[in-house]
């Protein structure tokens, strides 16, 4: 494993001490809490159920196959769905005080695939402290596919990234249910990632093992007992609903970290940043599509990823309120903050910086702080 990363505030700034007394200034004055309310909890049901029931109604066995193919692709939004909007703020501590309610929530990851154990090592220790550091953040590490740095080694076979980006970020949970998760596992014990997180190796690969073999059962023995139908039907809806989930959850994680503005900042050689945690972020980390409401309910909020980034252990419910105080101190400090005012323009700027990250010679890209 290379070597951590410090981050050192050069600058003396206050600007996070400022921004997080502010933040908590809010929900003191509000009276309210960081955490889920009423409307998160219809949410959540409402994600599960774009999930389950749709299951129920293929398993019912009284539709065509059409129609199921239908079910299934809602099933790959509600996965997505699931995904985004309930167990991410749940294995951040940010639905729920009580750490019960958001290890059960937090766990739903394994209920479309995934293992919540090594997605939050991934997630919350690596990326969301290595943020855009290569070789640091994994999410800047596709096993090889695509470069999303300038700090990776180029490719040949680059030069046409962004024309498979999508194909591959279709096939990203299919590949977590198949063999990610082991290989994730077996490398975190190897660089002693479990060791700070009161699990392990053997304990985490046995509830892996339990887990994939339940959605195994549930998502392919159950329906072709109970079904009338050939396993390439099932096949097919199996593939549609994991490459939509797919493609929406790497379209919102790539338009949040991986898009023009933001920037890709490289250790010196003392392998530290010149600057503090909070503002490393600033320049990291994108928003897209703020006064989008409906797509902000979708994505759990996700489109204010910058909020998300400064205070993950919040619920994404209050962000759209955290924005203005967050870009008030931005502009205070003289610090970026980053928004893109569209999905698709958003979109296209990721999709822009694939072209350019596919050329040997990357130029006119942000590469530090």
């Amino acid at each position: 494993m290379a070597e951590k990363v410090k981050f050192i505030n050069v600058e003396k700034t206050d600007f996070f001490y400022t921004v997080r007394s502010r933040v908590d200034q809010y929900f003191v004055e509000k009276g309210i809490s960081r955490h889920a309310n009423a409307a998160m909890v219809f949410k959540t049901i409402c994600m599960l159920c774009m999930w389950f029931v749709p299951y129920a109604l293929i398993l019912s066995g009284s539709f065509s196959p059409l129609a199921m193919l239908g079910f299934a692709a809602i099933m790959g939004f509600g996965g997505a769905g699931i995904g985004l909007s309930i167990m991410h703020d749940a294995n951040h501590g940010g639905y729920s005080s009580d750490g019960r309610v958001n290890y059960l929530l937090g766990s739903c990851i394994n209920l479309v695939g995934g293992s919540a154990f090594t997605w939050k090592i991934q997630h919350n220790i690596l990326h969301h402290t290595f943020t855009n550091i290569y070789e640091h953040d994994e999410d800047l590490d596709p096993s090889g596919t695509m470069r999303f740095t300038p700090n990776a080694e180029h490719k040949s076979f680059f030069k046409f990234q962004h024309v498979y980006a999508t194909f591959l970020y279709g096939i990203m949970t299919l590949f977590w249910v198949l063999h990610k998760d082991f290989v994730q596992l077996k490398r975190y014990d190897t660089k002693n990632l479990i060791k700070g997180t009161r699990g392990t190796y053997a304990k985490e690969l046995r509830i892996m093992i339990a887990t994939k073999v339940a959605y195994y059962i549930y998502m392919l023995i159950i329906p072709m007992v109970i079904m009338d139908i050939s396993f390439l039907q099932w096949l097919a809806g199996f593939m549609l609903m994991h490459f939509i989930m797919g493609v929406v959850l790497g379209y919102v994680f790539q338009l949040a970290h991986v898009v023009e503005d933001t920037h890709f900042p490289k250790p010196n050689p003392e392998n530290s940043i010149e600057n503090e945690w909070a503002i490393h972020q600033m320049y990291t980390t994108a928003n897209f599509a703020r006064k989008n409401r409906l797509l902000s309910w979708y994505v759990g909020g996700l489109n204010y990823q910058v909020e998300h980034h400064l205070f993950p252990k919040v619920c994404h419910i209050h962000y759209r309120n955290l924005a203005p105080i967050v870009i008030q101190t931005a502009k205070e400090f003289n610090v970026p903050y980053y928004d893109q005012p569209t999905f698709w323009g958003a979109l296209k700027s990721h999709f822009r910086l694939m072209k350019k990250m596919g050329q040997p010679d990357v130029v006119s890209i942000p590469e530090a702080a």
